[in-house]
């Protein structure tokens, strides 16, 4: 199925502008939240135990990013909202961008808490696209504080994959979904660069940061990771892939480069937020030029440029 044909069967729950529906109101769930069982904490509509969202309350079409904040960003863009939900720290939002509809959710940070939220999503809704929309550090020289990454694979350092994959098993992004990111950072006029993201399990000792206290293990990751070509550094995207594989739907990532490593720099406020939109504004026309490339794709498996 099509991203525009699942699009025009999701069913929006409610019906109101941006400036009718402040970021602090939320469309509570029914009072009946029974879970099923111990292996499948959903209630019997579907409601997921962490994400508190249920069939009908998610778009196909989903960005990821690890702050909540960052979820409201990304909001204040739709043209309308159909749900805001928030449950521990998972901040979720429905609506429509460019008559798309598209849903946003705040996972919290690590490749556990994105684990949780993959997983649950994929009960909600067929089809999905998620991306990623996050931050981290860049590794080569030639990246600059700002710059964008449009993840091609990614480095598995982190443990949550390794529960349903082995060591072996590659994390990469779709490769239509890496097309729509390149256009993306094209049309928002972003710098950026392709390549493999590293995915590790943590921000200090497993990213190689040596604080007073709480030496790393592993001094040497960062500079064996620049020797491999690895582009930046962060802990979601390798966890997002891997599940993508497994369950059989596109994904991708984009992040933006806050620190430089080989330098020991790390952004300012403003810079920072330019790169931030910069990110959620690639991640959006991503998933409309994904809409896009599937109308063109008619009813070939994949989409090619001779669809152009």
């Amino acid at each position: 199925m099509t991203t525009a044909a699942v699009a025009q069967a999701f069913r929006v729950r409610v019906n109101c502008s941006v400036d009718d529906l402040g970021f602090a109101m939320t469309d509570q769930p029914p009072a009946d939240s029974s879970f099923l069982s111990a292996e499948r904490v959903q209630t019997a509509d579907g409601r997921q135990y962490h994400i508190d969202l249920a069939p009908g309350d998610v778009a196909p079409s989903i960005l990821l990013v690890g702050d909540p904040a960052r979820a409201e960003k990304v909001a204040a863009r739709f043209e309308r909202i159909d749900l805001h939900r928030a449950h521990r720290e998972y901040a979720t939002f429905t609506g429509t961008f460019r008559d798309l509809p598209v849903t946003v959710i705040g996972t919290g940070m690590g490749a556990a808490s994105t684990e949780i939220a993959v997983i649950e999503l994929a009960q909600c809704v067929d089809h999905p696209v998620m991306i990623r929309c996050g931050s981290s550090g860049g590794l080569q020289p030639s990246l600059a504080l700002g710059d964008l990454v449009v993840t091609q694979a990614a480095y598995r350092l982190e443990e949550s994959s390794l529960a349903f994959v082995g060591a072996g098993y590659p994390a990469f992004a779709h490769h239509e979904v890496v097309l729509a990111l390149v256009t993306g950072a094209e049309r928002s006029d972003s710098p950026y660069q392709l390549g493999i993201t590293a995915t590790a399990s943590g921000f200090y000792a497993a990213q190689g940061r040596d604080i007073l206290g709480f030496p790393p293990r592993d001094r040497e990751i960062v500079d064996r990771l620049v020797t491999e070509g690895v582009m930046n550094l962060e802990m979601e995207s390798s966890c997002l892939l891997t599940l993508a594989s497994l369950r059989g739907f596109r994904a991708g990532a984009v992040c933006a480069v806050y620190a430089t490593r080989h330098d020991n720099r790390f952004i300012g406020h403003e810079a920072r937020r330019t790169a931030e939109n910069r990110c959620i504004d690639t991640g959006l026309q991503a998933l409309v030029t994904l809409r896009q490339m599937d109308e063109a794709r008619g009813n070939r498996r994949y989409w090619q440029p001779s669809s152009l």
